[in-house]
C-alpha cells in the first residue's frame, strides 16, 4: 500500500499556524514511508471564500518547505483538487446514497428546525435533527421534488448501536449512534457540507491516511458511518493534539499572532518555524529540541505523538529562531536580510555589521533597530543616560572629554587599538572600564544596550564618532 495523506485548508482568511502545523506532520509521515502528500482546497464556504487566501496558502506553505506532490497548482491524476470543481461528483454520491438508504431528502425550513432547537434546549437534551423527514414517503418525496420545494440531503444515521474506529494517536474511539445527528450533506443550494465532500474526496483521492487536528474527532464517528454506507473501506485516522495558548485555550488571534504571514513578515526563518511546530507534537528520539525536516522525517514514527496539548510559546520560538541565526554563515544570514528589506546603504557594510548585531537577534525585523545608530544623521537620547551611577555630569564630562583625545589621536582605526587607549584612559582616572564604555555607548549609538562597541565604533566611521562624541559634552552643558 502506498501512503497518500493531504491537508484541506479552506481559504477564508490568512493562512493559519495550525494549518503548517497538521501540514508538516502529514508530509513527514508520507516521507517517512515513501508516500505522496496532497493539498486540496476545501471552498465551499461561499460566505467566508477569500479570493486571495488560496494565494496565501500557497505561498506560505511553499515558504516553510512544506511541498505538496499533487494539488490545484500542480496537478495530479486526482484531480480536480479545489472542491468548488467538483459538484456534480459530489451530487452523483449523495444520489448514490440516498439510493442505498444511506441519506434522505429533508425539507424543513429554517423556522422550524430553530423552532426544534428551541424546544429541544428547553427541555435540556442534546440539540438535534428529529427525524421529520426520515421516513416520508417516497411517493410524497418525489412530489415535492416535482414541486422543487428547498430541500437539503440528510445522512441516515444507523440506530440503534455504536460507531468504533481507532485512533493512531489516542487508540479506540466509541460513538453511541444516538448522539449523532443526521448531518446535512448537501446544502439547499447545491454546495456540499464538508462530511460528505471530505469522505467523497479522500475515498477518490485514495488517502490512506487522515491525519489532523482533534477538532475533528467528534466527526469522525460521522465518516466513518458514511464510508460504510458506501460500502468503502474507510482510512486510518490520526488527530493531533490542538496548539494551546499559555492558559491551555486553543490558539486563537486574540491571544497569540495566528497568521503564517505574521511570522514571516516578522523574520522568523522557515526553518526554526518548521522546528518550532515539530516540537509541538512530537519529540526526537534522543531528545534534542533542535532538529530539521529532514531529522524528523527519518525518525517520524505516529507512536512518538503525544496526547498532552502543545503550548504555542511564543518566547520559545524567539529562542530558537535566534539559535538558527546565530548558525547561519554570516553570508547566508545577509542574504536573507536583504531579501526581508534590511537597511543598510550598501551590501558591504551589511555584511560587515552583521557578525556584530546577530548575537542578539531573535527576528529578523529586530534588524533595523538594532543598527539604526549605525547609519542616523543625528542620535536623540536623554543626557542623563550619560552619566554613570555614583558619577556626576561634570564627571561624565570630564571623562568623554579625555577618551575624545584617546579617540582622535588613535594610532589606527580598529578596536584592538581603541580598547588599549580607553582602558589605559580608564586605569588613569581610576574609573571601572565598564563605567566609561557606558558613557561612550550612549553617546556613539544613542543606546544602553548595542552590540560590541568598539566593532560598532569602527563601522560607524571616526569622523561620526568624532562628532558624536562632542555632540554628547555638549549635551552635559
Amino acid at each position: 500500500m502506498t501512503v497518500r495523506v493531504r491537508i484541506a485548508p479552506s481559504p477564508t482568511g490568512d493562512p493559519h499556524v495550525g494549518t503548517a502545523y497538521v501540514a508538516l506532520f502529514n508530509l513527514a509521515f508520507a516521507r517517512r514511508h515513501g508516500g505522496q502528500f496532497l493539498l486540496r482546497i476545501e471552498d465551499t464556504d461561499r460566505v467566508r471564500f477569500d479570493p486571495n487566501s488560496e494565494r496565501m496558502i500557497f505561498e506560505s506553505l511553499r515558504w516553510l518547505g512544506l511541498n505538496w506532490d499533487e494539488g490545484p497548482d500542480v496537478g495530479g491524476p486526482f484531480g480536480p483538487y479545489r472542491q468548488s470543481e467538483r459538484f456534480e461528483i459530489y451530487k452523483k454520491y449523495a444520489d448514490e446514497l440516498i439510493a442505498r438508504g444511506g441519506a434522505y431528502w429533508c425539507f424543513c425550513s429554517s423556522e422550524r428546525l430553530e423552532s426544534v432547537r428551541a424546544a429541544q434546549t428547553a427541555a435540556k437534551r442534546q440539540p438535534k435533527y428529529d427525524g421529520h423527514c426520515r421516513f416520508l414517503p417516497e411517493r410524497e418525496v418525489r412530489e415535492r421534488i416535482e414541486r422543487n420545494e428547498p430541500r437539503v440531503v440528510r445522512m441516515r444515521i444507523p440506530e440503534p448501536g455504536e460507531c468504533r474506529f481507532t485512533d493512531l494517536v489516542r487508540g479506540e474511539v466509541v460513538y453511541a449512534h444516538d448522539v449523532l445527528d443526521d448531518q446535512v450533506l448537501l446544502k439547499t443550494d447545491g454546495f456540499p457540507t464538508y462530511h460528505l465532500a471530505n469522505v467523497v474526496d479522500d475515498h477518490l483521492m485514495e488517502i490512506t491516511h487522515v491525519m489532523r487536528a482533534e477538532e475533528w474527532i467528534p466527526s469522525t464517528p460521522k465518516h466513518v458511518l458514511l464510508y460504510q454506507a458506501f460500502g468503502w473501506e474507510p482510512p486510518k485516522f490520526a488527530h493531533l493534539s490542538l496548539l494551546r495558548n499559555a492558559d491551555r485555550s486553543k490558539i486563537s488571534k486574540r491571544k497569540n499572532p495566528t497568521s503564517l504571514i505574521w511570522y514571516r513578515d516578522q523574520g522568523y526563518l522557515p526553518e526554526a518555524l518548521v522546528n518550532f511546530l515539530g516540537l509541538m507534537g512530537y519529540s526526537m528520539p534522543d531528545g534534542r529540541e533542535i532538529f530539521r525536516f529532514d531529522d524528523m522525517r527519518d525518525s517520524f514514527d505516529i507512536a512518538r505523538i503525544p496526547t498532552t496539548a502543545p503550548v504555542f510559546d511564543l518566547k520559545k520560538l524567539d529562542w530558537l529562531n535566534g539559535e538558527y541565526i546565530r548558525a547561519l554563515p554570516v553570508e547566508d544570514l545577509a542574504r536573507r536580510l536583504e531579501a526581508f528589506g534590511a537597511k543598510a546603504p550598501d551590501a558591504a557594510t551589511l555584511r560587515t555589521i552583521v557578525p556584530l548585531v546577530r548575537e542578539r537577534m531573535k527576528r529578523l525585523s529586530e534588524w533595523n533597530e538594532a543598527t539604526d545608530f549605525f547609519f542616523a544623521e543625528a542620535l536623540i537620547y536623554d543626557a542623563a543616560t550619560l552619566v554613570p551611577k555614583k558619577r556626576t555630569p561634570a564627571e561624565a564630562k570630564q571623562a568623554l572629554e579625555a577618551a575624545l583625545a584617546v579617540i582622535e589621536t588613535a594610532p589606527a582605526w580598529e578596536a584592538k587599538s581603541l580598547e588599549e587607549g580607553l582602558r589605559a584612559h580608564a586605569e588613569s582616572m581610576g574609573w571601572k572600564v565598564g563605567d566609561l564604555f557606558m558613557p561612550i555607548r550612549v553617546a556613539v549609538t544613542g543606546k544602553t544596550a548595542t552590540p560590541p562597541l568598539l566593532e560598532s565604533m569602527v563601522v560607524v566611521g571616526k569622523d561620526r564618532v568624532v562628532a558624536r562624541l562632542r555632540a554628547a559634552i555638549g549635551k552635559l552643558g
